[in-house]
């Protein structure tokens, strides 16, 4: 009589995993072969924005209040993503700073981190305030250049944000 080992009676059972878990990537491979494109064209949703689209209630919307700046990019602005309007004075390249820095899981106007080692250069008086609502999460985050951390993070939402250039802070 013959005994089946249990590295034999492992071996089928191993293999139909592993059928089933290719058979399962396939099938989720096809279900998002159509580009995003496939969907605009169609008038279906925008399955990659986190928000609907248009001028309804859930549409990004930021109000951007930017001081002693200088050169004329003080003032109030307004900023529309999706799609893109408002005062500001570059709706496009604002929106597109934002969506480049936009990660799921981490906030684009999250604060410089507590403890972070930042060099010792003054970037200028230059200070904003940013509210309203982005990827659907309310936002209210203020900025100025007291630091490489702080001018680093404003840096990384020109032209969300004024560019000021490295020369401001020697003539602060």
């Amino acid at each position: 009589m013959l005994r089946a080992t249990p590295r034999a009676t492992a071996r089928p059972v191993l293999r139909r995993l592993l059928v089933g878990a290719a058979a399962t990537v396939a099938v989720a491979g096809s279900l998002t072969a159509a580009p995003p494109a496939a969907f605009a064209q169609a008038g279906g949703p925008d399955l990659l924005s986190p928000v609907g689209p248009g001028d309804g209630p859930d549409r990004d919307h930021l109000t951007v209040t930017v001081r002693n700046a200088g050169g004329g990019a003080d003032g109030t602005f307004e900023l529309y993503c999706g799609p893109d309007g408002g005062s500001h004075p570059d709706p496009r390249g604002a929106c597109d700073a934002l969506e480049r820095d936009t990660r799921w899981g981490q906030d684009v106007f999250a604060p410089a981190p507590e403890g972070g080692f930042c060099t010792m250069q003054y970037g200028g008086p230059a200070t904003a305030h940013v509210t309203g609502t982005w990827a659907g999460r309310p936002v209210d985050a203020t900025y100025d250049r007291r630091d490489g951390c702080q001018i680093s993070r404003w840096d990384r939402l020109v032209p969300l944000l004024p560019g000021l250039g490295d020369d401001r802070g020697a003539r602060a």
